[in-house]
């Protein structure tokens, strides 16, 4: 008797979570304006500068695109994971793969995002390596290796579940 209830009640409830995608959405504008920003920082500066500032500012704007493709995949995937299907007949250029990453994929393209953003960090601290402190460059590789490690470790951990699925069809 009471069973029907909680579960429409618990069905209903996750679209809470979908209140979640707008704190993303204006952090995915947030983003394009910091990238408008450095581009218009760096844009007249760059004739005078050297290749390796040069490389490192425009590494600086793949990390801030990654971080927003990062926010769009976890928006798409989340709400389609948890919240809802997502009607793909009236949209011709959408991507199919959106709506098909799974929490596990979600797993991954955060850790790998986190991995490229922390490479391109340590890039940025070792061009800059007469100013940067041994210790700071020590701990940067060391996170940067805990980071690999775990992504690693993830995706050893879901294809061994995914093989274990596989073999018990």
């Amino acid at each position: 008797m009471i069973e029907r209830p909680l579960e429409k009640l618990l069905l209903v409830s996750r679209w809470l979570y979908a209140c979640f995608f707008f704190p993303l959405l204006v952090g995915l504008a947030a983003l394009v304006v910091k990238s408008v920003q450095r581009l218009f920082e760096v844009g007249p500066l760059v004739f005078s500068m050297s290749e390796v500032l040069l490389i490192v500012e425009v590494l600086k704007l793949v990390e801030l695109t990654l971080t927003g493709a990062l926010v769009v995949i976890m928006i798409f995937a989340g709400y389609a994971n948890f919240v809802t299907r997502i009607d793909l007949s009236g949209h011709k250029d959408w991507p199919n793969w959106m709506t098909q990453v799974d929490f596990s994929g979600q797993k991954l393209w955060l850790m790998s995002a986190i991995i490229v953003i922390s490479g391109i960090q340590l890039l940025t601290a070792f061009a800059d390596i007469s100013d940067t402190p041994d210790r700071d460059l020590r701990w940067s590789v060391i996170v940067f290796g805990i980071f690999v490690v775990s992504w690693v470790l993830l995706a050893v951990g879901d294809w061994l579940r995914g093989a274990e699925e596989r073999a018990a069809r």
